[in-house]
C-alpha cells in the first residue's frame, strides 16, 4: 500500500512539473509575440496644406506598417515650430517653409542628417464663386473688396503671397482690402464661403476644393521657392520609426500620392 502511494506521488509531481514547464513556455512564447505587436504611436507636426495628402499617405503607409499609428498635428508652419520649441510631443516636422525649419535647426532641435526638401508646391489665386476677375491686375479694381492671405511672419503661404505683392508693386494700392489668417486653409474656407473674395492659397489646396476657382497660377521668379522640408526631432522617443516613415515619404509610391495632389517633386 505504502509502495502504491509512492508511486502516485512521483507521477503526480512529475505531471505538475510538465504543466509547470509548458506554462513558462508558453508565457515566454506569449512575451515574445507582443514584443513583435507592439503598436508605435508616431507624433508628425505638417503645415495645413498638406491634411489632404497625409490622409491617404497614412492609407497607404499603415497597409505594410500596421503597427504604427500615425497622430498628425496640423497647423501653420510658425505655430508648430513654436509647440517644438515648446516641448510638445512630436517625431517628425514637415514644414511648408525653410525659414521654420531652419530656425530649429540653429537650435539643435533636429536630428542631424534627417533634414531633407521633401517636395514642392505653387501659389495660385483664387476666387470665391461669383467674383468676376480675370487676372492679377485686377486685385486693384472695384470688384475686390476682400483679399485674403495668410499671416506673413507666421504661415508660409502668407509670406509668398507678401513677396508676390511686394515684388509686383501692388501692395500699397490694396492695403485696405487684405485680411489675414492663421493658416492656408482658413484663407481657403474664407473665399469657399464667399468670406473673402479671393485669397492666395498653394495649388493643392485650390485643388481639394470645388467651391473656388483658380484665377491665375502666380509667377515662380514672383517669390522665394516653395519647398517642404521633412526632418526627425532630435529628441523623439521614436526615431527608427520617424526614420521609416521619412523613408516612405521619399519613396516612388509616396511621390506618386503627392503629385496626385498638386505637389512636384525634387
Amino acid at each position: 500500500m505504502k509502495k502504491r502511494f509512492k508511486v502516485l506521488s512521483l507521477l503526480l509531481g512529475c505531471s505538475l512539473f510538465l504543466v509547470g514547464c509548458g506554462n513558462k513556455n508558453t508565457n515566454e512564447n506569449t512575451t515574445v509575440d507582443d514584443s513583435k505587436n507592439k503598436s508605435v504611436e508616431l507624433n508628425i507636426s505638417a503645415a495645413a496644406s498638406l491634411k489632404e495628402v497625409m490622409a491617404e499617405l497614412e492609407t497607404e503607409y499603415n497597409k505594410v506598417n500596421e503597427n504604427v499609428k500615425l497622430v498628425v498635428n496640423y497647423g501653420s508652419s510658425g505655430s508648430l515650430q513654436q509647440q517644438i520649441e515648446q516641448g510638445a510631443p512630436c517625431d517628425l516636422f514637415i514644414s511648408a517653409g525653410q525659414t521654420q525649419m531652419n530656425n530649429l535647426k540653429n537650435e539643435n532641435l533636429l536630428l542631424d542628417e534627417t533634414t531633407k526638401d521633401l517636395v514642392e508646391n505653387e501659389l495660385v489665386l483664387v476666387k470665391a464663386e461669383g467674383i468676376e476677375i480675370e487676372n492679377f491686375d485686377d486685385l486693384n479694381s472695384d470688384k475686390i473688396n476682400k483679399i485674403a492671405v495668410g499671416e506673413p511672419s507666421s504661415v508660409p503661404a502668407g509670406k509668398y503671397a507678401d513677396e508676390v505683392l511686394v515684388n509686383t508693386g501692388i501692395k500699397e494700392k490694396i492695403a485696405d482690402k487684405l485680411v489675414f489668417a492663421k493658416d492656408v486653409k482658413e484663407v481657403l474656407a474664407w473665399v469657399a464661403s464667399g468670406n473673402a473674395d479671393v485669397g492666395f492659397v498653394y495649388l493643392s489646396d485650390a485643388l481639394s476644393s470645388d467651391k473656388v476657382t483658380i484665377v491665375e497660377n502666380v509667377q515662380v521668379n514672383e517669390h522665394t521657392p516653395i519647398t517642404y522640408p521633412v526632418s526627425v526631432i532630435k529628441d523623439s522617443k521614436n526615431i527608427d520609426e520617424a526614420k521609416a516613415f521619412e523613408d516612405f515619404l521619399f519613396s516612388s509610391t509616396a511621390q506618386d500620392i503627392f503629385e496626385k495632389y498638386g505637389y512636384k517633386g525634387l
